[in-house]
């Protein structure tokens, strides 16, 4: 039998961080991003010798559209033991999120026309701000930070995209985009900020691809 966990109970916010990582990276675009709103319910279920199952209702919005907002029902399974092994992410989206193939045009668009490669860091800057023309830039990183995210959780971990420190386009003969990012993301258990490098290949009509992605060593904060 699963347990009631209060929402505001850490494992649940964690399995929650966890699903909306996960959905970012499989729903996530340039013109989309999505930030979890609230955590209706929560029940945890032991499952012996497998490991940890959390059932979860969600809201999520859409960043750009704070009216904007989604139920989602998900399921997360926690590997016993076992640090290599992906968590098992299941959800189920009630009612149909925003249409963003306008904005992702726009985007794809905009970027192959430039004359030379995207370059760019520090995003947001100290104060927070991103720049306009680089959100699209942003909400891409959120969604391969969500792939990242999905891959190094545990039970005990809350992952959240801190900042990208750089990002660099990498010339390609095809239509795709090709994005190297160094991104931080902050752990909230342990409070550790853990920069990670993550190479993005997005299309507008075939959606994002992470192709590479390494932990880096720590930087000392300057």
């Amino acid at each position: 039998a699963a347990m009631e966990l209060q929402p505001s109970h850490g494992l649940a916010n964690q399995a929650a961080a966890l699903v909306t990582g996960y959905l970012c990276y499989r729903r996530g675009s340039p013109g989309r991003g999505l930030a979890l709103r609230s955590l209706r319910r929560a029940r945890r279920q032991d499952i012996a010798d497998v490991g940890h199952k959390y059932y979860l209702e969600l809201v999520l919005e859409d960043v750009l559209d704070k009216d904007s907002t989604v139920n989602c029902t998900a399921e997360v399974l926690y590997h016993l033991g076992s640090k290599n092994t992906a968590p098992d992410v299941q959800f189920t989206l009630e009612g149909e999120l925003k249409n963003t193939d306008e904005a992702d045009n726009i985007f794809y668009n905009r970027i192959r026309s430039l004359e030379k490669e995207l370059v760019a860091e520090n995003i947001p800057d100290s104060h927070g701000n991103v720049p306009p023309e680089m959100e699209p830039i942003h909400r891409l990183a959120w969604v391969a930070s969500g792939y990242v995210i999905w891959q190094n959780s545990t039970e005990n971990t809350k992952f959240h995209l801190a900042q990208i420190k750089h990002v660099k386009q990498v010339k390609r003969s095809d239509e795709y985009l090709e994005f190297e990012y160094m991104i931080l993301l902050h752990e909230m258990v342990s409070q550790e900020i853990i920069p990670w490098q993550v190479t993005v290949l997005w299309h507008p009509q075939h959606g994002v691809q992470v192709t590479q992605d390494s932990r880096q060593p720590k930087h000392t904060p300057e």
